[in-house]
C-alpha cells in the first residue's frame, strides 16, 4: 500500500538527483543514513539516482554520538575510504558525518559533489523539497545574496534580545544552497550563509528557536532562551536556564577552546520550513538568523582554526540591517527588491 507523501517523496527525489545533484550517467553515487534515521527517502533518491545513470551505494551504518570528528572513531573504515571516493555523496545522516575526517578528504579533493540533507523524513522533504517553486526560489536567494554581498556592516535583532553587529569580508564566498552541481559542500535549499570578519562580531545572541550540537548537545526546540554573550567573535558567556547550562557543559567537556569561535551566520528561507526540533529544517525557518560555531566549514574561507566538533542556534523573527537598509523585520521581509518575490512566494 502507499504510504503517506509517496508522490511528494517521488517528486522530491527525481530533483535531487536531476536538478540538484545534476547526476550523470557513469558517475559513482554513495548515500549515507545512519541506524537512526527513516530508511524510505534514502531508496527513492537511491533510485532516482540510478535511474539517472548512476552507480549507487547506500552505506548503512551504526549512529555515532556526535558531529564532526567526533564521530571519526566510530566510523567504519570501509566507509571512511568510500565517502571520498564519490563522485557525488548525498548525505541522510541522523547524526551528520558533516566536518568528520572523511567529510575533510571529500570537500578536499576537488571532484566530489556533496548534499546534505541530514534527518530530513518523508514529510519534511515534502514540505522542503517537492513544494517549492525552483525558480521563484532561485532569484529570491540570488537578490539575497547580492544584496548582503554589497553591506559592509550589519546589524541582526530579535524580539527574544539578540543585538549583535559585524563587518563582512568582500572577498569572501556567500553560500546561496540551491544545487549541488558544483565540487564541495552543498545543503538543503532556503538557506544563505557567510563567515563575517570573525573579530568585528559583538554584542547578544539569543537562541529562542532550537539548538543542536549532535549527541547529548541536540537540544531541539528550547523551552527556554539561550543567551550567549559575544566579544570579537568568541562566546565570553552563556546565560539561561537548563538549556543553556547543558550547552555550556558540553562546550567545557569537549575541551576545545575553538568550540566558542563563531563560525559563521545564515538566513531561513525556505517557504516549506517549520521548526520541528531538527536542525537541518530550523535553519531554514523563514525569517530566522542561525549562528554556527565551532568548526568553520573550508567553504566560508574564514580565518578560523580547526575545532572538534560544530553547533547551530536558530534565532526567529530577526530583524536585519544590510548598512543602513532593512531586509528584514521581526522575520519579514520588507526589502522592496524582495518583497513582491516574497510574496509570490507565499511569505
Amino acid at each position: 500500500m502507499p504510504e503517506r507523501f509517496e508522490l511528494e517523496l517521488g517528486k522530491a527525489s527525481y530533483i535531487v538527483a536531476h536538478e540538484m545533484c545534476r547526476i550523470k550517467k557513469g558517475e559513482s553515487v554513495i548515500l549515507t543514513v545512519d541506524s537512526a534515521m527513516y530508511f524510505k527517502p534514502v531508496v527513492e533518491v537511491a533510485k532516482a539516482a540510478e535511474a539517472a545513470g548512476g552507480k549507487v551505494m547506500v552505506a548503512w551504518h551504526t549512529t555515532p554520538n556526535g558531529y564532526g570528528k567526533v564521530a571519526d572513531p566510530q566510523l567504519p573504515e570501509s566507509l571512511k575510504k568510500a565517502i571520498p571516493a564519490a563522485d557525488v555523496w548525498i548525505e541522510f545522516n541522523n547524526q551528520w558525518l558533516l566536518y568528520s575526517t572523511p567529510w575533510i578528504e571529500a570537500m578536499s579533493n576537488g571532484r566530489t559533489r556533496y548534499l546534505f540533507l541530514g534527518g530530513l523524513d518523508p514529510e519534511r522533504i515534502a514540505r522542503c523539497i517537492a513544494k517549492l517553486d525552483m525558480d521563484l526560489q532561485e532569484k529570491f536567494q540570488n537578490k539575497v545574496v547580492e544584496l548582503t554581498k554589497k553591506a559592509s556592516k550589519m546589524r541582526v535583532t530579535t524580539p527574544a534580545g539578540t543585538d549583535v553587529s559585524f563587518e563582512n569580508v568582500p572577498e569572501r564566498p556567500i553560500t546561496n544552497e540551491l544545487r549541488a552541481d558544483v565540487p564541495g559542500p552543498h545543503f538543503l535549499v532556503g538557506q544563505i550563509g557567510w563567515a563575517p570578519r570573525e573579530e568585528s562580531i559583538n554584542g547578544v545572541i539569543v537562541f529562542d528557536g532550537s539548538f543542536s550540537g549532535g549527541g547529548e548537545a541536540d537540544l531541539g526546540i528550547l523551552a527556554h532562551p539561550i543567551e550567549l554573550t559575544i566579544k570579537e567573535g568568541r562566546i565570553v558567556e552563556v546565560k539561561g536556564q537548563d538549556e543553556a547550562k547543558k550547552m555550556s557543559n558540553w562546550l567545557k567537556k569537549l575541551g576545545d577552546p575553538n568550540m566558542y569561535n563563531l563560525a559563521h551566520i545564515c538566513y531561513g528561507f525556505n517557504p516549506g520550513a517549520i521548526l520541528t526540533g531538527l536542525c537541518t529544517e530550523d535553519e531554514r525557518v523563514w525569517g530566522s538568523t542561525e549562528w554556527g560555531n565551532g568548526y568553520q566549514g573550508p567553504m566560508f574561507e574564514g580565518s578560523l582554526g580547526d575545532a572538534v566538533s560544530h553547533a547551530d542556534g536558530i534565532c526567529l523573527n530577526s530583524t536585519v540591517w544590510v548598512d543602513d537598509e532593512l531586509l528584514l523585520k521581526e522575520g519579514k521581509v520588507v526589502h522592496p527588491e524582495l518583497s513582491e518575490l516574497a510574496q509570490a512566494m507565499g511569505k
